[in-house]
C-alpha cells in the first residue's frame, strides 16, 4: 500500500508543479492599458478593436484577453468571457456581435438539440477541462453539459471474496436545460460477474438535477450544487434494489491552474431513506490533470475518500461497498476507504473525450476493491 501511495503522490506532485506556470494575465492587462487601449474605439458597452489590433494573432487576441481578465466584459457578457483558443479572433466572436468581449458561447447561442428550446448546448467556457473518471456515479463535473457518456468498468474483487471480477456497462446522460440548470442521469447499466458472492443483473437507476451557482470563466473557476435519487430498481441478486432508495446531495468545484492544469473536487452525502437497509456515506473526490503540451491529451490523478457515517443491518458482513454498491453493512460506522487512480484522456474533438484509469485502494480497509480499470467515451452537444 505504501509503494502505491508514494507513486500516486509523486505523480500528483509533478502535475501540480508543472501547473505552477502562471497565466500572464497581469502582463496582458498592462499591455492592453499602455499599448492597445489608445487605439480602440468605444461602441456602447463594448470596445471595438481596430483591424491592426487583431491581425496576426493565433487564438484570442491580446486585447480580448485583457478585456476578459480586467472584468470590463461582464456588462456585455452575462456569463463572463470565454478565454479558450479555438482558432482565430473571428472564431472567438462567433455569434456575439463583435467587440473585445468574447462572450461564452452558451451566452450567445440560442439553438437547441431537439427544437422547442428544451435541450441547450454544453457550457463551452471551460472546454480545456476534462471530466473526472473514478467514483463515476458520484464524482460530478461542475459544468453545465449536454452529453452521453459510455462507461466500462473491470473491477477485481479481493482474495477473501474469491478474487473474481465484476464488469459494469453503463450509460450516463446529462442534459443542459438552461445556462445553469441541467438534468443528470448518473447510474444505470448491466452488471456481469463471475463471483459466487453476487450474480449478473441490472444496476439501480439514479437521476437528479445540478445547478451552476458560480460561473467565472474570466477567473478560471466555477461551482455547482445538486442532488440525485437512486431508486431501488436493480436486481437484488446483483446486490442492487435494496432499501427504499438513496438521496445524494453534493457540491462540485472546478478551477484552472495556470494554463495547462485543472482541479475538480466534489463532495457529498449519500443518505438512505431506509437506514436499516443501506449505509449513510460521506464522500470526497478530487481530480488533478495536466495537458501534455499543446496536444489534445491529458494525464491525471484522482483520490476518493469514503467515510461511513452509519451502520445498517441488511448485510451479514462489515463490508464497505464503495461507489457502486451499498450493502447496508453492520459495524462500519467511522470506517474510511480511500482509493487512488492514475489515468490518461484524449480529446480527438472539442466535444469528445476518451479516457482510461487504473484505481486501487490506498487504505488498509479495501472494501470489495482489489483494483479496477475504468474506460469512458463522452460525446457532447
Amino acid at each position: 500500500m505504501d509503494a502505491r501511495f508514494s507513486l500516486l503522490s509523486a505523480v500528483l506532485l509533478m502535475v501540480a508543479t508543472a501547473s505552477a506556470e502562471a497565466a500572464p494575465s497581469e502582463l496582458i492587462a498592462d499591455y492592453y492599458a499602455e499599448t492597445l487601449a489608445p487605439t480602440v474605439s468605444h461602441s456602447g458597452a463594448r470596445l471595438i478593436p481596430t483591424p491592426s489590433d487583431t491581425e496576426g494573432f493565433d487564438g484570442l487576441s491580446e486585447v480580448v484577453q485583457a478585456g476578459c481578465r480586467s472584468g470590463i466584459c461582464q456588462g456585455s457578457c452575462g456569463t463572463g468571457c470565454d478565454l479558450q483558443k479555438r482558432g482565430s479572433y473571428r472564431d472567438c466572436l462567433g455569434g456575439c456581435g463583435g467587440g473585445t468581449c468574447c462572450c461564452s458561447v452558451n451566452h450567445c447561442d440560442r439553438s437547441s438539440l431537439l427544437g422547442f428550446g428544451l435541450v441547450k448546448r454544453s457550457d463551452r467556457s471551460f472546454d480545456d477541462f476534462i471530466s473526472p473518471m473514478t467514483n463515476p456515479v458520484f464524482f460530478e463535473d461542475p459544468r453545465t453539459l449536454t452529453e452521453a457518456r459510455l462507461i466500462f468498468i473491470h473491477h477485481e474483487l479481493p482474495d477473501f471474496l474469491g478474487a473474481n471480477s465484476v464488469q459494469v456497462y453503463a450509460l450516463q446522460v446529462r442534459v443542459a436545460l438552461s445556462k445553469r440548470l441541467s438534468l443528470i442521469a448518473t447510474k444505470d447499466g448491466l452488471i456481469y460477474t463471475q463471483s459466487p458472492v453476487l450474480e449478473s443483473g441490472y444496476a439501480d437507476i439514479a437521476a437528479g438535477l445540478k445547478y451552476n451557482l458560480f460561473h467565472r470563466p474570466e477567473k478560471g473557476w466555477l461551482a455547482s450544487v445538486g442532488f440525485t435519487y437512486e431508486a431501488p430498481s436493480g436486481s437484488t441478486k446483483s446486490l442492487q434494489g435494496n432499501g427504499d432508495g438513496v438521496l445524494n446531495v453534493f457540491s462540485s468545484f472546478g478551477m484552472r491552474l495556470g494554463s495547462k492544469a485543472h482541479l475538480i473536487s466534489t463532495r457529498g452525502i449519500r443518505t438512505p431513506l431506509d437506514d436499516s437497509a443501506e449505509n449513510s456515506v460521506f464522500y470526497w473526490s478530487n481530480h488533478l490533470d495536466h495537458q501534455i503540451g499543446n496536444r489534445p491529451a491529458y494525464v491525471f490523478g484522482e483520490l476518493n475518500w469514503y467515510n461511513y457515517l452509519k451502520s445498517a443491518s441488511a448485510f451479514p458482513l462489515p463490508l464497505e461497498g464503495g461507489d457502486l454498491f451499498n450493502f447496508g453493512s453492520p459495524n462500519v460506522t467511522g470506517n474510511d476507504l480511500v482509493t487512488g487512480a492514475l489515468g490518461v484522456k484524449l480529446k480527438p474533438k472539442s466535444n469528445m473525450e476518451l479516457g482510461v484509469a487504473w484505481e486501487t485502494p490506498l487504505t488498509e480497509r479495501e472494501g470489495i476493491l482489489d483494483h479496477r480499470f475504468t474506460m469512458d467515451w463522452i460525446v457532447r452537444y
